[in-house]
């Protein structure tokens, strides 16, 4: 099969199309033909400094696609349905294995490859508000880096609960894009102070909750946000920054910041019932998956390029 692989971590430009073993199938697993690649953040992250435990190393979390081979133990899944999967690699290719576990059924007539960008931000989004954020209806919540993947879908979800939604971005260009899913204030953090900007929107109360994907200078922005009592979910380090900050804040206010890491928990009943549920929402059109741009499996260091860029909202596929 063909893959985008590398040998070394670092810039994009690391990405080699080259024809690879195709994997085997566990007993316990399923091996799919790959129909689309959902670029994760982590996927950019790993490629820059994660481990290769491959060689060549096939990175990537998450792609859709057609089951081709299902292994002896498992008997839920069959040859020809059209599912999306998670994995901690393997997702730049034309075929991809993954344990049975880890392979989420897609409804009729919904399009895997919208289906293939699901579970992971949809996901992390979930646990980062409901899970580990405890969102009521009535409350404010501030979406860092909103025009990402976690982040479109975090301003979808907050709002359907009766949220309030402030989200920053990039650009006002990328702001105007989030109005439509749901958003109710933009912050562009390039040019306004994301504190001063959240207390005034809020009369100096700040926000109940944060979804902090960044990291880094970002998190001290979020701790200095928060209201009385208020929480951040920290799910990320896409600033690549170190994670430097004065949490002295979070006791003067009982506030509470919680990591959150949808993989460690992704085996679990809770999140694999989860994950079907969003699927099936986003399949009856209940929210929108944005696919921002699509590059072809070979152009994966484009596509990676043009993620780091900041440019994207949503998700950017590969297709093999």
């Amino acid at each position: 099969m063909k893959a985008a692989v590398y040998y070394e971590n670092g810039t994009p430009d690391v990405f080699k199309y080259e024809d690879v073993p195709d994997p085997e199938c566990h007993p316990k697993g399923v091996v799919i033909r790959v129909a689309a690649v959902s670029i994760e953040g982590g996927d950019t992250l790993n490629r820059w400094r994660g481990p290769l435990v491959t060689k060549p190393h096939i990175v990537g979390y998450q792609a859709g696609g057609e089951i081709v081979q299902v292994g002896s133990e498992v008997k839920h899944l069959r040859v020809g349905q059209k599912v999306t999967t998670v994995f901690n690699y393997g997702s730049h290719a034309e075929l991809r294995a993954v344990p049975a576990r880890n392979a989420w059924p897609v409804p009729d007539g919904f399009d895997i490859k919208l289906a293939s960008a699901v579970p992971v931000p949809f996901g992390t989004a979930d646990d980062c508000l409901f899970e580990f954020g405890h969102l009521k209806a009535g409350e404010t919540v501030l979406i860092q880096a909103g025009a990402s993947g976690v982040g479109v879908a975090a301003i979808q979800l907050a709002r359907r609960a009766g949220a309030r939604v402030i989200a920053t971005a990039s650009s006002d260009d990328r702001l105007e894009r989030l109005k439509p899913l749901g958003m109710d204030h933009g912050i562009n953090y390039r040019r306004d102070d994301v504190v001063k900007s959240v207390m005034k929107l809020t009369d100096r109360k700040g926000v109940d909750l944060v979804v902090d994907p960044v990291g880094g200078a970002t998190l001290q922005s979020s701790i200095l946000s928060l209201a009385y009592r208020g929480r951040i979910s920290m799910v990320g380090a896409a600033g690549r920054e170190a994670m430097t900050v004065d949490v002295s804040p979070l006791m003067a206010g009982n506030r509470s910041l919680t990591g959150v890491f949808l993989g460690a928990e992704i085996a679990t009943d809770r999140a694999h019932t989860m994950i079907q549920r969003l699927v099936d929402e986003a399949a009856r059109g209940e929210f929108k998956v944005v696919i921002d741009k699509t590059f072809p499996l070979k152009e994966a260091a484009a596509a990676h390029a043009y993620i780091e860029s900041r440019q994207a909202v949503g998700r950017v596929l590969l297709i093999p």
